[in-house]
């Protein structure tokens, strides 16, 4: 499994199934070395791998038990902080929806027939859990794609716009996409490496006075970026575009020349942003800049959202056949 996992993400790292794959061979190697440390007749090595055992699975029951309460602060965190916009309300709309859930688990028994409570009860439960594990692989190849690290021999570095502040500066998040790509410059060129060409990625939106490109640009070369080694990029308005356009830029300066290229974003943005390179068609892998801890649950969330949009026809198949299910169980009760 390590092998079959390790020949998929090395081949293309920007696959989603790379998630279930680690997954898959984690789960096989612990289950591996339970039995070997328990085979082995070693009390020590038992007891102590025993009890790190033991401690994991109470963080887990203790992070389930306290889901709600560990939501609703992050809310409350993210709107006192980041503002009340739709998008930062989804950790507050988890919460309300499992509160309405175990609200309703909990009253509704009394009022509805015991076959459609068992038939709902097995959807629901089903359902969350499929959503869960989807989640967690999500999670999974988000963490090893942004340990992922392009090697500093690039030709081109892509900086992914954002929406400006005020219409015309840079956003402390979108200056964390830049400083990274300036970082990375910076490293190149100290290896007396070529000094790669950065392009800056972003159009010009109806509330910003100039294109996001161009802010980007300033503020780089404020920090030390020479202007003969940026170029803009100010047309696109999505994260596809973003790559489409790029790559179109690069093939227009280069020709058929093969180049090497990555590109710079948020962490929590970095894997979706892979897919829509590989999409285009760009050769190309990213790095993320870092983003403020209680930030990241909802900007997670969104990107599995994302996800969940982007394979919506595999996701409506399987609840339905998990509603197929339920309604069987609901039919199988009421005949008993």
């Amino acid at each position: 499994m390590g092998a079959l996992f390790c020949f998929s993400f090395f081949k293309e790292p920007r696959h989603l199934y790379n998630g279930m794959l680690f997954n898959w061979f984690a789960i096989v190697f612990l289950a591996t070395l339970a039995f070997a440390i328990l085979a082995s007749g070693n009390r020590l090595l038992i007891a102590v791998t025993g009890t790190l055992f033991v401690i994991a699975v109470g963080i887990i029951i203790l992070l389930f038990a306290l889901h709600l309460v560990w939501l609703l602060w992050n809310a409350w965190l993210v709107w006192r902080r980041e503002g009340h916009s739709l998008g930062n309300m989804l950790t507050l709309g988890i919460a309300v929806g499992l509160l309405l859930l175990e609200v309703a688990g909990t009253f509704g028994r009394q009022w509805i027939p015991d076959s459609l409570y068992d038939a709902l009860t097995f959807f629901f439960t089903l359902s969350i859990g499929y959503e869960l594990l989807a989640l967690y692989n999500f999670l999974t190849i988000l963490v090893l794609y942004n340990l992922w690290r392009p090697r500093h021999n690039r030709d081109y570095l892509i900086v992914l716009g954002a929406g400006l502040i005020n219409g015309d500066k840079v956003s402390p998040l979108l200056a964390a996409r830049i400083q990274a790509a300036v970082t990375f410059y910076q490293k190149q060129v100290a290896k007396n490496r070529p000094a790669p060409k950065i392009i800056f990625s972003g159009g010009q939106g109806e509330d910003e006075k100039l294109s996001e490109a161009a802010a980007m640009r300033a503020w780089a070369v404020d920090h030390g970026i020479p202007e003969t080694d940026t170029l803009l990029e100010d047309q696109s308005k999505t994260t596809y575009q973003n790559m489409k356009f790029s790559k179109a830029l690069i093939t227009k300066r280069e020709g058929a020349k093969p180049v090497k290229a990555a590109f710079f974003t948020n962490n929590y943005h970095l894997f979706r942003a892979g897919v829509f390179a590989r999409a285009a068609g760009l050769d190309a892998n990213g790095v993320g800049a870092a983003t403020s801890f209680y930030f990241l649950p909802n900007a997670v969330i969104r990107e599995y959202l994302a996800f969940v949009v982007l394979h919506k026809r595999r996701h409506i198949i399987i609840i339905g056949l998990i509603a197929v299910m339920a309604i069987m169980v609901g039919i199988s009760a009421g005949v008993r």
